[in-house]
């Protein structure tokens, strides 16, 4: 065949073109994108037809509006990728048919993402914000969201199976089941609309495996598509197990749209009589003092206690490091300070590929865990972070020496502040070891239910 053959089909269907563009009703919408995208291709008809697995004729007829285009992914990426379209005409093209979006790239990690987005992601600090892919594994973080929780730092994170298998989880949402019913719809609602997907029916296997997941949903027959906007209340161990009501705000990045942006903050009170809890607000204004509470007041005051754990968490999350990816641990552990004290022990437990030093000011722990060959994810995390997360059998083991470090850290500063905070700890685990042997022996004499509430049985 003569090399000028196409070319000259090219320009014999240009001029064809050009007579039909003369007639009334011209073409317009997608049937004239298309044609525009092939011209500027330089492309005949007959090739942008075998592309898709169809005559010339049947594509001619739908350049021209009168066959209404129905192609599918395959088609439109064969045809993408000879007409060389850029990411935004490739995804006009899937969403003229079908209204397909594009699908994040596979196994996109922290180290992978966008600039842009990682600067989004740390700029919302102090509240904790992170980034799931649309089978909801963790793939991006800020230090507040690793401060709250930090089972998201753990190689293979993700949500589902946190929410709804982690016994951390039934520990901090209150109404856990309430929460696990949301998130069985959530699954139900992502298997009714991607019934061809592999992964995601090996997540749903995962978590029914839990017998009180799979009972929710055997008796669960809702779908719910997100949590966005949802409000309710956790317990964090980072604020001292202190209870927060907090808001999810679920956004879908622009250049990831299969993925979710996801912002946790806690809600804010208003000008009403009542505050963000519903609460009489300033209702402890009308207590009168009394001697002894000027002198817990004093007392307080010494160590910072009179203080709520969240009120201390917006000042001081501010001064948390964002994130940062390095290429070895030795990089990492330069991250800590010339001083620093490197923690062996607690980083076995943690896992095997994470990498935990106490930094020389105190302050942090620059926590790194390798999530692919030559890339370590670096977060700074408060001390008290570290202790919470740490399984109580370990305390007693090879971990001890560094968990001292870790309490001392933790702690005031000052010596005097310091011991004030230490009492008030003992005072409070000893008031809870009380209880709970009050409620031991009252169940070994065989009081019910009843009697604990004050219930008459008579």
């Amino acid at each position: 065949m003569d090399a000028k053959e196409p070319a000259l089909a090219l320009d014999t269907e240009m001029a064809s073109e050009e007579s039909a563009r003369q007639l009334a009703g011209q073409v317009m919408g997608f049937s004239a994108l298309l044609r525009r995208w092939r011209r500027d291709a330089r492309v005949t008809q007959i090739r942008a037809g075998k592309a898709l697995g169809m005559g010339e004729r049947t594509y001619r007829k739908i350049e021209r509006g009168a066959v209404p285009p129905r192609f599918t992914t395959a088609q439109c990426e064969s045809l993408a990728e000879l007409l060389r379209l850029d990411r935004d005409e490739r995804h006009a093209l899937l969403l003229y048919n079908g209204g397909s979006t594009l699908v994040a790239p596979p196994g996109v990690g922290q180290h992978e993402l966008q600039k842009a987005l990682r600067l989004l992601i740390d700029r919302q600090m102090p509240s904790p914000a992170y980034l799931c892919d649309q089978h909801w594994n963790i793939i991006g973080f800020n230090s507040a969201m690793a401060e709250w929780w930090p089972w998201v730092m753990e190689p293979g994170a993700n949500l589902i199976v946190w929410a709804l298998t982690s016994p951390e989880a039934r520990a901090q949402y209150q109404d856990w089941d309430k929460h696990a019913s949301a998130y069985v719809k959530i699954l139900k609602f992502a298997e009714a609309t991607r019934r061809n997907d592999p992964e995601l029916r090996e997540l749903i296997e995962k978590v029914q495996k839990d017998p009180d997941v799979r009972h929710i949903w055997e008796t669960e027959h809702d779908m719910g598509e997100t949590r966005d906007g949802h409000t309710f209340r956790m317990n964090i161990p980072t604020l001292d197990w202190e209870t927060v009501e907090v808001v999810s705000h679920v956004l879908y990045p622009a250049s990831m749209p299969e993925c979710r942006f996801v912002v946790i903050t806690w809600v804010e009170g208003g000008e009403e009589e009542r505050d963000a809890l519903g609460d009489v607000r300033n209702a402890w204004a009308a207590v009168s003092a009394e001697p002894a509470d000027l002198e817990t007041a004093q007392w307080h005051a010494r160590n910072r206690v009179a203080e709520d754990a969240i009120t201390r968490w917006r000042r001081e999350a501010t001064s948390l490091a964002p994130r940062v990816v390095v290429a070895t641990p030795e990089e990492a552990v330069a991250l800590a300070g010339p001083t620093s004290v490197p923690m062996p022990e607690i980083s076995r437990v943690m896992g095997p590929d994470a990498q935990l030093t106490l930094a020389s000011d105190g302050d942090t722990v620059v926590w790194a865990v390798e999530e692919v060959a030559g890339s370590w994810s670096v977060t700074h995390v408060r001390p008290a972070t570290v202790i919470a997360r740490i399984p109580r059998d370990a305390v007693a083991g090879a971990c001890l020496p560094e968990l001292l470090h870790l309490v001392r850290a933790a702690l005031p500063a000052q010596d005097d502040a310091a011991t004030a905070r230490i009492a008030q700890l003992l005072e409070e685990r000893d008031t809870e070891k009380r209880v709970l042997r009050e409620v031991l022996q009252r169940i070994e004499n065989g009081d019910s239910q009843a009697e604990f509430k004050g219930v008459d049985q008579t």
